[in-house]
């Protein structure tokens, strides 16, 4: 029993010193879409991809979207990075050449005060109504008189 403790130790420990030897190699650049970028440069990218509204599928971000418009959009994103350009410049071209309905989060202007306000706006009407249908409900009839309580049984009866 003792034996196969020890090679069992044994194998354990050459296991790790195989997997210490073995060199860790990350790269330091990928290449994607066409584009060889940094690894700081392609996590900037993915962050200004889901800041951009696909326009194709217009409920998913340009990084997560596998629409063809959505894959040039990142070329070109990967681009401009490689290019030295910042976020704010690539996010600005995008708005400027495609309107600001790309910006999955527009910014409070007066054309989207609307969008902005429209959920509140929704709550508030919902409210409304609710209150105005309980104030509209009809009230109980009242009882049945004496004379209408006999003439009923009257009628009821087989």
């Amino acid at each position: 029993m003792k034996y196969i403790l020890v090679l069992l130790g044994l194998l354990v420990m050459t296991n790790a010193a195989h997997a210490q030897t073995e060199p860790f190699n990350t790269p330091t650049s990928i290449k994607r879409d066409g584009v060889t970028l940094t690894l700081a440069q392609e996590r900037e990218a993915e962050e200004i991809g889901n800041k951009l509204r696909c326009l194709v599928c217009q409920n998913e971000t340009v990084e997560n979207s596998q629409a063809g418009l959505a894959k040039q959009f990142r070329g070109i994103i990967r681009r401009h990075l490689a290019r030295g350009e910042n976020a704010r410049q690539i996010v600005d071209f995008m708005v400027q050449r495609y309107g600001i309905f790309i910006l999955m989060k527009p910014p409070l202007m007066r054309v989207t005060w609307l969008l902005w306000a429209s959920p509140a706006l929704a709550s508030l009407a919902g409210l409304f109504a609710v209150v105005l249908i309980r104030r509209r409900r009809q009230k109980p009839p009242p009882p049945l008189s004496p004379q209408e309580a006999s003439r009923l049984q009257e009628l009821l009866k087989p």
